[in-house]
């Protein structure tokens, strides 16, 4: 029960930072923020994403990317294009690895607006961080898993953060139903929206990608929505035209 509530709460926890931090906030600027409080949430994503930490920039820019090019041959990790889920993270991998390292570049444009903390970045984008998280998802198992079951979990936690990204984008732009013609294939797998936090709106999302809420319909329920409007109103962060003035959304 211990390791299942531990699994529990970082699938969420690293869910959170990935929709709210390099997501709604990074990529497509739905909100803003003070420096300390992008600070916060910066550390706060690396710890929660751990062994599959993910760089902000080299995220965004490839996400910005999959809003360019939708479901084209130039979306990095369109489930179009590949056979099953574990090859379209392949080639997202490498797109996401190649833009890290520079030897691919995209539009300018795509490089503005987006949180950067350089100390960090380089610090956690080596191999020693990563595998002290992996040491301790490990020991934390090796203590409180009793059941062999339970190990099976592991590999989850430690390439966590792709994995969610993997769900939404597949299931995300293959199953469920369509609001919009958005000229691509994006779809509301809206059925997911609890386990995924409401990410799998995609279709939804790609009508308004500067909107914080991803439902549309009533049943397309958005459950970071209400998490967003709280946070604005006690002033952590600034929604609509408040937001514009410090951060220029990207309508991409």
């Amino acid at each position: 029960m211990t390791v299942l509530l531990f699994f529990i709460a970082h699938w969420y926890a690293s869910l959170f930072c990935q929709s709210f931090f390099l997501h709604r906030y990074g990529a497509h600027g739905q909100f803003a923020m003070s420096k300390f409080w992008e600070r916060f949430f910066f550390l706060l994503t690396v710890f929660t994403q751990g062994a599959s930490y993910m760089n902000p920039r080299a995220y965004i820019v490839m996400h910005r990317l999959h809003h360019e090019h939708s479901d084209g041959l130039k979306d990095p990790h369109s489930p179009w294009h590949t056979k099953n889920p574990w090859a379209m993270m392949g080639r997202a991998r490498i797109i996401y690895i190649h833009l890290l390292d520079g030897h691919l570049r995209a539009k300018e444009k795509f490089y503005k607006n987006f949180p950067s903390w350089k100390s960090v970045e380089n610090f956690f984008e080596t191999y020693p961080p990563r595998i002290v998280f992996v040491i301790g998802y490990i020991t934390f198992y090796a203590f409180f898993a009793n059941h062999w079951w339970l190990w099976f979990l592991l590999p989850i936690q430690i390439v966590i953060g792709p994995i969610q990204g993997a769900i939404v984008n597949w299931c995300g732009h293959k199953y469920g139903s369509k609001n919009f013609d958005n000229g691509d294939k994006s779809r509301n797998t809206w059925w997911l929206n609890l386990f995924l936090l409401g990410e799998t709106n995609q279709n939804n999302h790609h009508k308004f990608p500067a909107r914080a809420n991803f439902g549309y319909r009533w049943y397309e329920f958005d459950p970071l929505a209400p998490f967003i409007w709280f946070l604005d109103k006690i002033r952590v962060i600034r929604t609509g035209k408040r937001s514009q003035k410090s951060f220029t959304p990207l309508f991409i």
